[in-house]
């Protein structure tokens, strides 16, 4: 079960309104859902906490547990939907500004002796 805030523009103008969580958001763009543990940041695991709480919160983008594990994925169809162009112009600012750039993904390790 996926977990999600209501999405208001209020909220999701707040929620983007700060450096690492833009980060966040650049990092989880191409859609692809992710582990918190993969997330790198420059900020301490209980602050990561605190800003995936609130892009959640506001919608922006929810949240999968399974097991001892979450998995957070950005709402990118249903931003785009209603608000259309919103994210892009968040993204394409971002961009060229370098804000959140120091945010990425660690993806995932092959298992040792396999490609």
């Amino acid at each position: 079960m996926e977990e999600t805030g209501e999405m208001t523009l209020p909220r999701v103008l707040t929620a983007l309104s700060d450096p690492t969580r833009i980060g966040l958001v650049r990092a989880l763009a191409d859609g692809s859902e992710q582990g918190w543990g993969d997330l790198r940041t420059p900020v301490a695991k209980s602050t990561l906490s605190y800003h995936l709480k609130l892009l959640r919160d506001a919608g922006v983008t929810c949240t999968r547990k399974e097991g001892t594990r979450c998995f957070v994925r950005l709402r990118r169809d249903e931003i785009e939907e209603r608000f259309p162009g919103l994210l892009a112009s968040v993204l394409a600012a971002a961009e060229a500004d370098g804000v959140g750039a120091d945010v990425s993904v660690q993806r995932a390790r092959h298992a040792a002796g396999r490609p």
